[in-house]
């Protein structure tokens, strides 16, 4: 999506909390009222439920591992908390006008004891579970990303082909042919050797003229032949993602790196970095 879409949808998403929050607002200031909260304390006892609500997305979106799991059940549980509160606010007519009796949310004494518990327990678990929630998204360190620094080993292991460079062509300097005698006598056995004639010395160039070819710059040699690359199946965009969906469905989030991805599938390491960043995307979604 282009910048212009995801700001539009940003700015839906926060118009229909805005209302949603609103719609929540009556309800537990109400309830809240009747656990016998005065004004003020009445009409920030939403923020209390829906703003930690609010908090524990943020921080879900932020965290990893444990601490996204730990920052889901703190949504979770006060996303419920809430749904209560206002289902009770729904049921009890009373509540609407303010008439009915400081600490009475149902007229069955046990349902009325846990409504009561849950209503007053909410602002003392959003104190500690808000404090521990905004510790953790400041202590939290992202993963260090694998692909930028690459170690110099995982270079080396990779194939000519890979790196876009062509092998250099080997260079033989002051190479001297052995007669074939030579070769035939060193095959032959010890006591059947027969003298070989004199071999005459070769002339061995001067170091400086060694030195002065060796300064010389080095020829490209072009491009590697198609027939040395090792061939591979060419694979669509999609069938690569698929291929890397299925692959890492049992890893988890910290695992889920792109040299892992990489010789998994056995692709380059800009592939193996969209492959990961559209896989975390999926997850998140």
């Amino acid at each position: 999506m282009n910048r212009t879409p995801k700001t539009l949808l940003v700015l839906a998403l926060v118009a229909v909390v805005g209302m949603a929050f609103r719609v929540s607002w009556n309800a537990l200031r109400d309830v809240a009222r009747a656990i016998g909260a005065d004004h003020t304390a009445a009409m920030l006892y939403p923020f209390v439920v829906d703003g930690l609500m609010a908090l524990a997305l943020v921080a879900t979106l932020v965290l990893t591992a444990d601490a996204r799991r730990f920052a889901l059940r703190v949504l979770g549980t006060y996303t419920a908390a809430s749904l209560v509160l206002n289902y009770v606010h729904g049921l009890v007519p009373a509540l609407h006008q303010g008439s009915v009796d400081w600490g009475r949310l149902a007229d069955w004494d046990p349902a009325n004891w846990a409504l009561v518990l849950l209503a007053t327990s909410l602002p003392v678990g959003s104190i500690y579970f808000g404090s521990d929630l905004v510790a953790k998204v400041l202590h939290h360190r992202s993963p260090p990303t694998e692909d930028a620094d690459e170690s110099p080993q995982i270079v080396s292991n990779r194939s000519m082909a890979e790196q876009g460079e062509s092998a250099p062509e080997p260079r033989v300097v002051n190479a001297v042919p052995i007669p074939r005698a030579v070769q035939v006598g060193f095959l032959k056995s010890t006591v059947a050797l027969k003298p070989l004639p004199a071999i005459e010395p070769v002339p061995v160039r001067p170091a400086s003229t060694v030195a002065a070819d060796s300064t010389r710059p080095r020829r490209a040699t072009g491009r590697v032949p198609d027939v040395a690359r090792s061939v591979r199946p060419k694979r669509t965009p999609a069938e690569l993602l698929e291929e890397a969906r299925s692959a890492s469905a049992d890893w988890p989030d910290s695992h889920l790196t792109a040299d892992r991805l990489r010789k998994t599938v056995h692709t380059s390491a800009e592939k193996a970095r969209g492959l990961r960043d559209a896989l975390i995307a999926e997850r998140a979604a």
